[in-house]
């Protein structure tokens, strides 16, 4: 009786309020909730009605409990995307005052009375009063669906992530979109189904109550009628959900027959693109075939044949074509190509009509390119060569790395979005090499250099260079651990004129931001200086680093000038994961005497692509724009070339670019990566020449790296005296960075000019050539070191 009373409301007006609170059938609405301007729980004067219960939004003013002695305090709830946040003020500054969220897809709603909801998830419980029982129903109501709706998308997103393919998962997302549309919205239509009939199952037990009291003697009667009405009502409600889930086969049925149709068209359109690229294959074998033999009946039966999609040629030497047909991705600023292998025997030199065709000499491949023909042992060749030679006994091997265990969130959590190189990180991170080692590392294959000495041809030597710039790349594929941050005045020399021919200085010429100038000369003809700025950033899942520079590169008997840039360098998994690091980006070399360039692109690695990892691909051309090789490989491998014959505009491709067919020589192998040394796991995946560049030497400049006390602390396995030295070095730069602070401040209040930090042996000038500001080297370092005078090095360490 008491329940009954409650849920009445203490009379006829309960019931009917109650009544009021279910939707009518006919238009799908709930009344709007009350907007009485200072009523208890009400929404504001003149405010939107709340959405209906089962969208996306649901929204209005509920008393919260905050404490015993404030009690309940009116708030704004605002119910979106399976998620209850309250606000303390008006729904126009709620983007402000958010004061708190609660998730209902774990989260438990229960109803202690007829106007009080309580909704627990965790450790956190919001106990909330409506202001009429009807206003309470409609926000358990609204709660109920948006938890279900809440648990299926948790539900989905973990069934999508298993370990399907990823072309059928999004084959299924495109094919099934709209019938998971149906089917939530069926889910939806179901929980109100068990939520009518839970409800309606309530007030019939109530109305049986009802029948029991004593009553005027007609209220029995509308009684019995209201008991019908709900029946009939549940009975409704059954009879759409079963009348959707009819709709949903159908759907099914529909989507099964859509599904194979678009399977069939896909087909169709993935032959049809493999019809194009042959009939462009099949194009140029044609006209091959005609210069070596007018046989135009077979050649009329090859077109026929490609025409109806055989892959078959008109000649044997066609289908051995096929075999060693190379494909390259499109580049994103230039036109997609394909290369077709050629056999030089078949080839006459003699002009051509196709539109847009390089030409070139089977016959020169063989004379001009004679140093191509070495070089594909040439690289091993040189290396043992070397040893022959008298020179100094270099290690091979250094202190394994210690196994040491480090919180890494509690650490980078408070790195995000920050600048690496102003953040104090311990040497855990790092290796035991400074940035300028590493940047001195980049001359490992320096050899290919010396060999585009000697070519004749602009183009050809634009091919070495090429493969230079790759390799500088190769060492870092396994060394994610990030170098040492020089410290402003440092210096690394790296002499091995003669041993290897060439003689290299770096000095760190800028803190912030952190800048350094590296100037290489090499007895063997060439000169290579750059100054590279490394801007870094933190986001969480990964680390960019953009090398910012130009390199440049002279050769002294031809005076061609190369001048190049850094693509990106990407650490992911810097939080949970296997760490491992990938390039991506463009780089453009530029001859800017002969204004020959060399296009290459670095693929970024992605899951869904079926191309080779670490893919770089690229075209050189002379200053017409008439391409002359193609460079193909990966930069932790190796790079090929391959001369072009000829081109000719193919197919277009999906991006909507025409293709261009080049139809080149074999290609050749001009660099490959060398084997790491034994132990290469436990030290840390060290270069032979990376395990010398710290090695202690005698006669070197005070501020050279090998020198660095933190540094060679951490290099023999002494990690944590190595971070209380890096501590210290660090608190030093930063008194000498105050002192020069309070001096800039001083010669400004006097009126006098302030040259700041000036570099040792490097100055700054106007680049000729691109006309960017740069630090060149001046000289004096090398005689200085023959005298042993180092009078100007400052003391860093």
């Amino acid at each position: 009786m008491g329940k009954a009373a409650a849920l009445c409301g203490g009379g006829t007006r309960g019931l009917v309020s109650l009544l009021s609170a279910v939707p009518c059938l006919a238009c799908h609405e709930l009344p709007a909730m009350s907007s009485e301007p200072g009523g208890r729980g009400g929404g504001p004067a003149g405010g939107p009605p709340a959405a209906p219960p089962g969208s996306d939004t649901y929204k209005g003013w509920l008393f919260k409990w905050t404490n015993y002695l404030k009690g309940y305090q009116r708030r704004w709830f605002v119910l979106s995307n399976g998620l209850l946040s309250y606000y303390s003020r008006t729904q126009a500054e709620m983007a402000h005052t958010c004061r708190g969220t609660i998730n209902l897809s774990t989260a438990h709603i229960d109803t202690e009375d007829s106007c009080n909801i309580v909704l627990s998830n965790g450790g956190r419980t919001y106990h909330l009063k409506a202001n009429s029982e009807v206003e309470r129903q409609r926000w358990v109501t609204a709660l109920e669906l948006a938890k279900a709706k809440a648990i299926r998308m948790r539900n989905n997103q973990s069934d999508d992530s298993g370990d399907e393919e990823p072309a059928s998962q999004s084959d299924k997302s495109e094919l099934h979109g709209p019938l998971k549309s149906l089917s939530s919205k069926l889910e939806d239509l179901s929980t109100c189904n068990e939520l009518i009939a839970k409800h309606g199952a309530a007030l019939q037990r109530s109305l049986s109550e009802l029948e029991n009291l004593r009553l005027p003697p007609d209220s029995g009667d509308k009684i019995k009628a209201v008991n019908e009405r709900a029946t009939l009502f549940r009975i409704t409600s059954n009879a759409m959900i079963n009348a959707c889930r009819d709709f949903l086969d159908l759907a099914e049925s529909h989507s099964r027959k859509w599904q194979r149709l678009l399977q069939h068209e896909r087909e169709q359109r993935i032959r049809l693109e493999e019809t194009i690229e042959q009939l462009a294959k099949q194009h140029n074998s044609l006209e091959r075939a005609c210069r070596g033999a007018p046989g135009l009946a077979s050649a009329t039966t090859s077109i026929s044949s490609t025409a109806k999609g055989s892959v078959q040629s008109a000649k044997g030497e066609a289908s051995d074509e096929d075999e060693e047909t190379e494909y390259f991705d499109a580049m994103e600023d230039a036109p997609a190509f394909i290369t077709v292998t050629a056999d030089p025997k078949h080839h006459r030199r003699s002009g051509s009509n196709l539109s847009g065709a390089s030409e070139g000499h089977p016959e020169d491949w063989n004379l001009e390119d004679s140093v191509f023909e070495s070089s594909n042992q040439s690289s091993y060749n040189e290396s043992m060569c070397k040893d022959l030679l008298p020179k100094k006994r270099r290690r091979t091997r250094i202190p394994d790395k210690p196994n040491y265990s480090l919180n890494l969130w509690s650490i980078m959590k408070n790195c995000i979005g920050k600048e690496l190189s102003k953040i104090p990180m311990p040497v855990n991170f790092n290796e035991p090499l400074s940035m300028l080692q590493r940047l001195t590392e980049d001359l490992e294959y320096h050899e290919l250099l010396d060999k585009a000495v000697k070519c004749e041809s602009s183009t050809e030597q634009m091919c070495f260079v090429a493969a230079f710039s790759v390799s500088s790349y190769s060492t870092t594929v396994h060394r994610t651990a990030k170098p040492f941050n020089p410290l402003l005045g440092e210096t690394y020399e790296l002499d091995r004129l003669e041993e290897l021919g060439f003689r290299s200085l770096c000095e760190q010429v800028s803190h912030h931001p952190p800048a350094a100038a590296h100037h290489v000369y090499s007895r063997r003809g060439w000169t290579l200086w750059q100054e590279i700025t490394i801007a870094s950033k933190f986001r969480g899942k990964y680390l960019s680093i953009m090398p910012l520079g130009a390199i440049h590169l002279e050769f002294h008997s031809s005076g061609n000038h190369y001048v190049w840039r850094k693509v990106t360098s990407t650490v992911h998994n810097i939080i949970v994961g296997k760490l491992w690091i990938d390039q991506s980006g463009e780089i453009e070399i530029v001859n800017h005497k002969s204004k020959d360039k060399c296009q290459l692109k670095f693929t970024p690695y992605s899951y869904f692509s079926r191309d080779v990892p670490r893919k770089v691909t690229g075209v050189v051309s002379d200053a017409d724009g008439k391409a002359h090789y193609v460079m193909s490989g990966t930069w932790d491998e190796k790079m090929e070339c391959s001369k072009i014959l000829h081109s000719s505009h193919g197919s277009t491709s999906t991006e909507g670019k025409q293709k261009t067919v080049y139809q080149t020589l074999s290609p050749k192998v001009l660099w490959r990566k060398y084997p790491l040394p034994e132990n290469a796991e436990n030290m840390y995946f060290f270069s032979e020449l990376a395990l010398t560049l710290n090695e202690p030497e005698e006669r070197v400049a005070p501020t050279d790296s090998r020198l660095r006390p933190d540094q060679r602390l951490m290099e023999s396995g002494r990690w944590d005296e190595a971070n209380v030295e890096k501590q210290r070095l660090e608190e030093k730069q930063r008194a000498v960075r105050r002192r020069r602070e309070a001096e800039a401040v001083e010669a400004l209040e006097e009126g006098k000019d302030y040259e700041g930090y000036i570099p040792l042996w490097f100055e700054r000038k106007v680049d000729a050539v691109t006309g960017e500001l740069i630090c060149v080297y001046k000289g004096g370092y090398w005689e200085a070191k023959d005298k042993q005078d180092w009078s100007v090095c400052p003391d860093i360490f």
